[in-house]
């Protein structure tokens, strides 16, 4: 049986940055800056109901007969109380023995074209602990994507404008960035489980080193892009923000009317269709707010019983990772023309040069994952490098037809240059005989 230790790293991730929270905020509130004050607690106290509730949800504590829990996650204690008992299950397991267990069937990875399937015995207590770091899971990626990145571009933004970076602001950001790239790894994590449910998925340190890297870069770029594009041009802030939230947000949705399907039923029995609404307003929320600041690993899909697209669709990869760039290019670009005296003592071609190189350095971690560290790299219809001989192809066919048609063009020009020449050699060939012809005449004459 694991270790629970993603328990006690979820656990330690969401008190730390709470607490930092709740002492920034008082310091903010003490200098007087009532706005800054009221941002932080928001941004600290609006994931910490989403965990609550997501906790609540997945152990289904409001179908059972317990106030005790109950009341504790309504303090805001939930993970606690659930980490104290993650580890009981934990310690206690193997001691007693078990009344029943259920069998499991999973295909290994294909090992020279075959793949072989395996039973396996689980327990209560190892299903319980599964449901545990499940929930736990999503509680990361909650708390990373609504509270986290928000909350790191809070700090950093208050950071430029005030010029100063103070010890606890400093450690907040730093609590902060961890989670958010925890919750990015978490949500990889969930996405290859979910979509290789059927197989027994070994991931290795190498793939969590990789991760952990692409993610870092990817969020770390991101984040200091939109701080320094709001810095300077805070009318357009809103409009940016709105427009790539809502975009990812609507676009599952338009795809379910699309086809014209009906919710799917399996999300949670109990719950009519007004809450299965609700649960998938939520999710597609939580789907937005990953996808404003680095790629989901996923791609939601309502009309299906998994809510998630299980193909491996690079082009959609591709195109995500292609407009970020030019987006994160546009706004330094916006940055750079319209720049301040705060930024005096900053090398600005310097600074918008070392950003665009640093998300090329996250996508090429993602490429060196995808092509080399996937545990699951072996079930790919197609891998990253047949992918880039194709995108190489694509720029070479755009490419030729110009080619092409310049090459002709200028084969249209010297053709007839030529024939002009030709006209102009023949005229006068004819001159020169007709001249030859009038001189004999006259001298006959």
């Amino acid at each position: 049986m694991k270790f629970p230790g993603s328990v006690l790293v979820s656990l330690f991730l969401f008190v730390a940055e709470t607490a930092c929270a709740l002492y920034l905020s008082s310091t903010y509130c003490s200098a007087g800056d009532r706005i800054w004050q009221s941002l932080t607690l928001l941004f600290a106290l609006l994931p910490c109901v989403l965990v609550q509730f997501s906790l609540v949800f997945v152990h289904r504590d409001l179908s059972r007969d317990r106030p005790l829990v109950l009341l504790l996650h309504i303090l805001q204690l939930g993970p606690i109380v659930r980490c104290v008992e993650v580890f009981c299950i934990y310690f206690q397991a193997g001691r007693v023995e078990e009344p029943y267990v259920s069998i499991t069937k999973k295909r290994q990875m294909p090992k020279d074209g075959h793949s072989d399937e395996i039973e396996k015995e689980v327990g209560q207590a190892e299903g319980k602990l599964f449901t545990h770091r499940s929930a736990f899971s999503r509680a990361s990626v909650i708390q990373a994507f609504l509270g986290s990145a928000p909350q790191l571009t809070l700090q950093l933004y208050i950071c430029v404008l005030q010029q100063e970076i103070t010890a606890a602001r400093s450690i907040f950001m730093t609590l902060s960035l961890l989670s958010i790239v925890y919750g990015a790894l978490r949500c990889n994590i969930l996405a290859i489980k979910i979509k290789y449910d059927d197989y027994d998925v070994n991931i290795k340190p190498m793939a969590y080193l990789c991760i952990f890297l692409w993610r870092s870069f990817e969020i770390a770029t991101r984040v200091i892009v939109l701080v320094l594009f709001s810095s300077v041009l805070q009318i357009w802030t809103l409009p940016v923000v709105l427009v790539n939230f809502f975009a990812f947000f609507f676009h599952p949705w338009i795809l379910f009317w699309q086809s014209k399907c009906t919710l799917p039923e399996n999300i949670e029995k109990a719950l009519s269709k007004v809450g299965t609404t609700i649960v998938l307003c939520l999710l597609t929320f939580l789907y937005a707010g990953i996808n404003m600041f680095c790629w989901s690993a996923v791609h939601l899909k309502l009309n299906d019983a998994d809510l998630i697209d299980k193909s491996q669709n690079w082009c959609r990869l591709a195109l995500y990772y292609l407009l970020r760039f030019l987006e994160n290019a546009f706004l330094l670009l916006m940055w750079y023309m319209y720049k301040t005296d705060v930024y005096t003592y900053v090398c600005a071609p310097m600074l918008f040069l070392q950003l665009l190189i640093g998300y090329c350095i996250a996508v090429l971690f993602m490429l060196a994952f995808y092509q080399f560290c996937h545990p699951c790299k072996k079930l790919f219809s197609s891998n990253i490098s047949e992918g880039l001989v194709l995108c190489f192809k694509f720029f070479c066919y755009i490419c030729k037809p110009l080619g092409s048609s310049a090459s002709v063009e200028k084969a249209d020009l010297k053709s007839q240059e030529d024939f002009e020449n030709d006209t102009v050699a023949s005229y006068k060939t004819n001159e020169t005989q007709n001249g030859n012809a009038h001189q004999s005449v006259s001298s006959n004459a």
